[in-house]
Formats: C-alpha cells, sequence, structure tokens
C-alpha cells in the first residue's frame, strides 16, 4: 500500500530512526527511565498547564476528542497528546491555539525530540517515553488551559503517569488486551489502568464489568479520590435520537455525536461527567453540544466517502474503516454496524488485518452474526503483523466464508467482480496499524 502521500520530512524520519534504536532489548514497563530523563530536562512536566489524565482500554482517544471539542468550543486553548499516530507521527502532538489547537509541525517536533534525545545521552529508552518528555517540553513551553493526556499501555507504568496532581483522573471503558504486559483477567488489568488515581483527585469513570469497577472503587476509596461513575453519580442515554446527560447538576438534552455508534454516546457522556464534576471552566450548554457535534477521530467507524481507495470498490458500496483490534472494540463495532443494518440493509464484508498479540478469534466471533465474508489480508510495513492465512484460520473456525487477498486495493477490486444485487458494505478493520495506511493510501489522512 503506498503511503507516501503523506510523509514526515526526511530530517523527522531520520531522527526518528535514530531514536529507535535507543529502544531497550526488552519492553520492561517503568518510570525510571523516564523520570531519569525529565529530570535532566529539568522537569517539563512540572511547568505544564493543568492535566486530565485518561486511561482505559477502548475510547481513550473518542473521549480526548469530544473533552477538546467541548473546550475549544467554550474559547479554551487545549494541548492534547494522544498514540498511536495513524499516518505521522506529528497526530500525537496538538498544540493550543486559540480558534483551535494544531499539528505540531515537524521542525517544532525536531527541536523537542533532539532536545530529548541530547538529555538521555544514549541510555537505552522506549520511543513512546521520548515522545511523552517531548511532548512535555513542547506544552511546556507554549500557553494554553488545559492538557489532555492519553495514557500509552495500562496506566501504573506508563510514561505519562508521572503527573503528581492532575485535575481528573478518567476511566473509559477497561476491557482484556495487553495480556502479556497487564495481566490475564479483568481486575488486574482495571488495576493496573486505575493506578492512574492520584490522592484527593475526581476520578471520573465510565460504566464497567462489575470486576474492573470494584478494583476502580477500592482504589479511590484507599486514595480519598471522590469517585463519579456512569450509572450511579451521572447517566448518559439516547432518546429519540438525542444525547440525554443527567447527573445531580441537572439535565442535558443535546445532538448526537457526529461519531457513529451508540458507544460513542458513552464515551461523549464520560466527557460531558468530567467537565461537570470539575467545575473548573465555565462550559454553556451550546459549547457542551458544538463539542460533541464537532468532534472527529479518525478511524474509528469512519465512512470513507472518496479517495483512492474508495474508487476502487464496487459503485454504490459503503466503505467504513474502524481501528477496533480487541474483543469489545469488536462488539462495538458490530454494533454500530447492526444499526446500519437497520436503516439500510446490504450485504456485509469484512475486511480484516490484526497484529499478531491479537485474540483474533474473539475479535472476529462478533461479525459471525453479521457476515459469513471474510477478506484476510496483510498489514503493510509490520513485520510483527498476523499473517492473513493464520487470520483465515481463525475465521473458518468460525464457520466464515474467508479468503486471502495481498492488500486492501485488492480487496476492494475483487469485490468488484461479484455480482451484488444490493452494493454492498464494507468495513476495514482490525487494527490501528492497519487504518493508518487505508488512509494514506485513499489520500484522506488525518490533518
Amino acid at each position: 500500500m503506498n503511503t507516501s502521500a503523506v510523509s514526515s520530512s526526511p530530517p523527522l524520519r531520520e531522527l526518528l530512526a535514530r531514536l529507535s534504536t535507543l529502544h531497550p532489548r526488552h519492553i520492561d514497563l517503568g518510570l525510571e527511565r523516564i523520570r531519569g530523563l525529565l529530570e535532566r530536562l529539568d522537569h517539563p512536566e512540572r511547568k505544564l498547564p493543568p492535566v486530565i489524565h485518561v486511561a482505559g482500554t477502548n475510547g481513550k482517544g473518542s473521549t480526548i476528542a469530544y473533552l477538546r471539542g467541548i473546550l475549544e468550543a467554550s474559547g479554551l486553548r487545549v494541548h492534547a497528546f494522544t498514540s498511536p499516530y495513524l499516518v505521522r507521527i506529528n497526530e500525537c502532538f496538538r498544540v493550543g491555539r486559540p480558534g483551535g489547537g494544531v499539528l505540531v509541525g515537524d521542525d517544532e517536533l525536531c527541536a523537542a525530540l533532539e532536545r530529548c534525545e541530547r538529555a538521555n545521552a544514549g541510555a537505552p529508552i522506549t520511543i513512546f517515553e521520548i515522545e511523552t518528555a517531548a511532548a512535555f517540553c513542547l506544552f511546556a513551553q507554549q500557553q494554553a488551559d488545559v492538557v489532555l493526556l492519553e495514557v500509552g499501555l495500562g496506566g501504573r507504568l506508563d510514561a505519562t503517569n508521572v503527573i503528581d496532581t492532575p485535575l481528573a483522573s478518567v476511566i473509559a471503558p477497561v476491557s482484556i488486551d495487553h495480556t502479556e504486559f497487564l495481566g490475564d483477567t479483568l481486575a488486574q488489568i482495571a488495576g493496573e489502568k486505575a493506578a492512574i488515581v492520584k490522592p484527593r483527585v475526581p476520578v471520573i469513570c465510565a460504566e464497567q464489568a462489575p470486576e474492573a469497577m470494584t478494583v476502580i472503587e477500592a482504589q479511590a476509596s484507599r486514595l480519598h479520590s471522590p469517585l463519579h461513575a456512569a450509572g450511579q453519580q451521572w447517566h448518559v442515554n439516547i432518546e429519540r435520537g438525542r444525547l440525554v446527560y443527567q447527573d445531580d447538576r441537572g439535565l442535558l438534552d443535546l445532538a448526537a455525536p457526529k461519531l457513529f455508534g451508540r458507544h460513542q454516546f458513552d464515551n461523549a457522556g464520560l466527557a460531558i461527567a468530567t467537565l461537570r464534576a470539575l467545575d473548573t471552566f465555565r462550559i454553556g450548554i451550546a459549547d457542551f453540544e458544538a463539542g460533541i457535534v464537532n468532534a472527529e477521530w479518525p478511524a474509528r467507524m469512519q465512512r470513507l466517502t472518496s479517495g483512492a481507495l474508495v474508487d476502487f470498490a464496487p459503485v454504490g458500496g459503503e466503505i467504513w474503516l474502524d481501528g477496533g483490534h480487541n474483543a469489545e472494540g469488536g462488539r462495538v463495532a458490530a454494533a454500530a454496524l447492526g444499526d446500519l443494518e437497520e436503516r439500510v440493509s446490504r450485504p456485509l464484508v469484512v475486511i480484516a488485518g490484526m497484529m499478531a498479540n491479537k485474540d483474533a478469534t474473539a475479535f472476529l466471533a462478533n461479525f459471525a452474526g453479521l457476515t459469513r465474508h471474510i477478506i484476510a489480508v496483510q498489514i503493510p510495513g509490520r513485520d510483527n503483523a498476523m499473517p492473513p492465512a493464520q487470520l483465515a484460520d481463525a475465521a473458518r473456525a468460525l464457520g466464515m466464508r474467508v479468503e486471502t487477498s495481498s492488500s486492501v486495493e485488492a480487496a476492494l477490486q475483487s469485490l468488484v467482480r461479484l455480482a451484488y444485487e444490493v452494493p454492498p458494505r464494507i468495513l476495514i478493520t482490525g487494527s490501528l496499524y492497519l487504518a493508518g495506511p487505508v488512509l494514506a493510501a485513499n489520500g484522506t489522512p488525518p490533518r
């Protein structure tokens, strides 16, 4: 897949390649490296605007998109650090500006990364730790009202967990993922996520499975941190296609999110609950609505309506792109497809590519009742991607009709040759590492 349509400058690419050589031989999660680097950088993490720290398995990025949309609609400047990126590393660093944030430019990002490289002095460090330190340097140097900080992996030992006193600790839905690092039970994983909670700092929590909620409640209680939990202190529902939010301060009746899927109402609710619990910012009802309606977050049930890849697909068909990669991500994508099917019925084809450390069976099982047609593809440029034949075996074991294809383009072209009475609905899914090349090849990268 050709991803050259949007690329970083040669100096930035060379710098990233150089930094990647510092990666430890084994990923041993811990805070020693990042703390040492930040000390040598004169602690930029202590000079940040107020921080909202967001953890969870699914929905972190969408929740941050809603938070940013609402805060910017109210006239505030917002820095945001998120991961992973889809096409360009610049997507991870959004710098607050009057009228709305912008992705950091190549030169500015190079300067921040080079500063971190000099301070690190060749010591082993992960690329995410360097990126996190660079974000703190960038954000400490530029005025803003708030920083939105997304956890990369887990929480307890994540490089972002060096912020001692955030404004709020936000926990999006917790589910099974990254078991090799976080544990193989929901309670263990929830413990890792809940470790971002700080003493007496408000905790705003999405609806969770009981075993995860028990862990989060215990952590909040132990640290005397006020807990604002979905279904308890606040509620969000869909009524007549609108988002209805309610807490002890009253009710908000708002337009639906532009981001598609029932789960996006929950993510928007989590963002609203966070800002209502803080009461730090002056936000009107119109700001809440504008932020929710205008929020964008690419590769989350994103419809591709134009572009190079769209031209390969059957005429009149729909193409949807979703970066879901675990069982829960598959569940919410399948639920969104079910809603689409109720509106307009179309045959569904799932084009899937996954990383080798993911549970393909648990992910694909969500689509077994919606389609029998799976096309397995290779994620380009990833040595640790799951071979399409292995992914196809998982689909066959679920009773699905499956084939493999050399690329997403080839998969789309193969569908043109089939005789559909109604043009198909096509979902490209399985990994954000697949979604990025798809957006680049389509000519529609994140802006």
